[in-house]
């Protein structure tokens, strides 16, 4: 039985510049969690003139994509950090750039320095890359004049898998399960929804086998095939790991390298950094969904998604006791939270819920975030002058890339319960394109780092002494290409995988909501029994990175939940 309380008309924090919305007693639907994707929910609901309103936590919407005063007068892209995946359908609805949205390209975007022991005759001290073809050439020659030209081939080859998946990334999913267990009407829906599977068949055409190898393969074997320089092939290995408890070796790898690709299919064309951080994305995005009606609140944790007689949703309950009811609820928790800790007990069916206790959450991430009263000074590219801001420190700087054995290496001592010896690096400096994240003359640098294993190392748990202890390995390792580094640094925080899963709601402390391996992907996603957005119960849809097409700051699992719900 439904258990129906008094609501009080608590006042809460809105993103209503000016005012402060009541939380009302009933919407036409409610989002839990005001991450980004649950802000581009928001939006298109409120767009199509539904009462809607976002529960958010925390005391700031965003979710993983925010900016934080950490260090004062430091302001840090906390745990996302480079926006390239957004969708252009939800760039243009949104109108971001109305809204205050601003990026600055990253030109070039990748900067691979070497140890002095790797300087040898006749080859480069770094690798430095980005969107012209003709630098990149002259570039990877210093390593491997055939890589040179083999480059120039598999970015083609990439970049036609990743146009081929775009239209997959607009779209729902198919139910298999419908198109044979419905009537006419609901199979002719579901065969629809196999559209941009022929498109993306057409587009791949006869490199099909290719692009089967592609989202099957080891990264390590499709790069060990086109490519001979170990800079090189480690430097683009690294897209393949990223955010992921797998090495280049893991077959589906080379899925993960192309869906860090696709930003070039991104409604920015290339990675880029928003101005004043991430939280400058869903900043915006929460202006436009305020601006389209609907209410955003935040200090709001939601304790549970209530049902009724009929296992329908009928609204949710909130930490602080008020009942908000709904007919629709769009959660952007992970699915692991939406499923196992907001719902009652025993309200799924057993084989669905045993494929999300089943679900892949491992995070071989730890972020730190790094004030700086000075700029790195690389050994392999001096600066020309004093905190002179060279071309690469607007790159991912990647470190431990000279061979790609060093990934192999750290992800085996991760699995193994160690911090590796040399772990796998990238630091970005955003305060290099944009002055406002630091005072004048500092700077912020974002590490992100892996592999760590979640639990800490030898029984130790991730307390203040072992976060330190990483930290001064990471520093150190810095040191070693830019002798100084750790005696610029004012302050830093660590986030390793237990303080990404507290602060952020990310279970398992992973980035993506759950593995991005092809058996977590597209009909799978998060469960082969019920493809997302849509769930076994009725009202209650997934609009997080735990729903298709998953993770990174992309906005289309919110789209395609908000307009599914809207067809219910």
């Amino acid at each position: 039985m439904l258990l129906r309380k008094t609501i009080s008309n608590l006042r809460s924090v809105s993103y209503r510049q000016g005012s402060s919305a009541v939380l009302r007693k009933s919407y036409d639907a409610v989002v839990v969690g005001g991450g980004h994707n649950g802000l581009v929910a928001a939006f298109y609901l409120a767009k199509a003139g539904k009462k809607v309103c976002v529960l958010e936590r925390r005391h700031i919407v965003g979710g993983a994509a925010v900016t934080e005063e950490i260090v004062p007068g430091f302001k840090f892209s906390r745990a996302s950090y480079v926006l390239g995946l957004l969708r252009p359908k939800v760039y243009h609805d949104l109108d971001l750039k109305r809204h205050g949205l601003k990026v600055y390209p990253r030109d070039p975007s990748s900067y691979t320095p070497l140890r002095e022991n790797y300087w040898k005759n006749g080859t480069g001290r770094s690798l430095t890359l980005g969107p012209h073809e003709d630098q990149n050439f002259q570039q990877i020659s210093q390593f491997s004049e055939n890589d040179a030209k083999s480059m120039v081939s598999l970015e083609k080859q990439l970049n036609k898998c990743a146009e081929a998946i775009a239209p997959l990334l607009d779209n729902v999913p198919p139910d298999v399960g419908k198109l044979f267990e419905s009537d006419f009407l609901d199979k002719f829906k579901q065969v629809r929804k196999f559209a941009p599977l022929m498109q993306a068949a057409t587009t791949i055409g006869k490199d099909f086998p290719q692009f089967y190898e592609l989202m099957t393969a080891p990264a390590r074997k499709i790069l060990e095939r086109w490519l001979e320089s170990e800079p090189l092939k480690c430097t683009l290995a690294t897209d393949s790991v990223i955010g992921a408890m797998i090495s280049p070796s893991t077959p589906g790898s080379g899925y993960v390298l192309l869906h860090h690709v696709m930003a070039q299919n991104g409604a920015l064309g290339n990675w880029a950094y928003p101005e004043g951080g991430m939280g400058g994305v869903t900043q915006a995005m929460a202006r436009a969904a305020s601006e389209a009606g609907a209410d955003i609140f935040t200090n709001q944790p939601v304790k549970s998604i209530m049902l009724g007689s009929k296992d329908e949703v009928v609204g949710v309950e909130t930490e602080d006791g008020n009942i908000i009811f709904a007919k629709t609820i769009l959660s952007n928790a992970t699915a692991h939270v939406t499923f196992l800790e907001l719902l009652p007990s025993g309200s799924l069916p057993r084989d669905f819920e045993a494929s999300i206790k089943a679900l892949d959450y491992t995070s071989p991430v730890c972020k730190i975030n790094v004030a700086l009263k000075s700029l790195p000074n690389f050994r392999a590219n001096p600066n020309v002058g004093p905190n002179s801001i060279m071309p690469h420190h607007r790159c991912t700087i990647h470190l431990n890339c000279e061979d790609i054995e060093l990934l192999e290496e750290a992800y085996f001592q991760a699995l193994q319960g160690q911090i590796p010896d040399n772990p796998m690096i990238e630091l970005t400096i955003p305060s290099s394109c944009d002055p406002t994240l630091a005072p004048p003359g500092c700077h912020v640098a974002l590490f992100f780092t892996q592999y760590v294993p979640y639990s800490g190392v030898d029984g130790r748990p991730w307390d203040e002494d072992l976060k330190r202890e990483y930290a001064m390995k990471i520093f150190g390792i810095v040191d070693q290409y830019a002798p100084g580094f750790t005696d610029s640094i004012v302050g830093y925080e660590v986030l390793p995988p237990p303080d990404l899963e507290k602060i952020f709601g990310l279970t398992g402390g992973n980035i993506f909501h759950g593995a991005m391996s092809l058996n977590q992907l597209l009909i799978s996603r998060p469960s082969s029994l019920q493809p997302s957005p849509f769930t076994p119960i009725t009202g209650l849809l997934l609009c997080g990175s735990g729903a298709h097409p998953g993770g990174g700051v992309m906005g289309a699992p919110g789209r395609l939940a908000a307009l599914s719900a809207l067809t219910l």
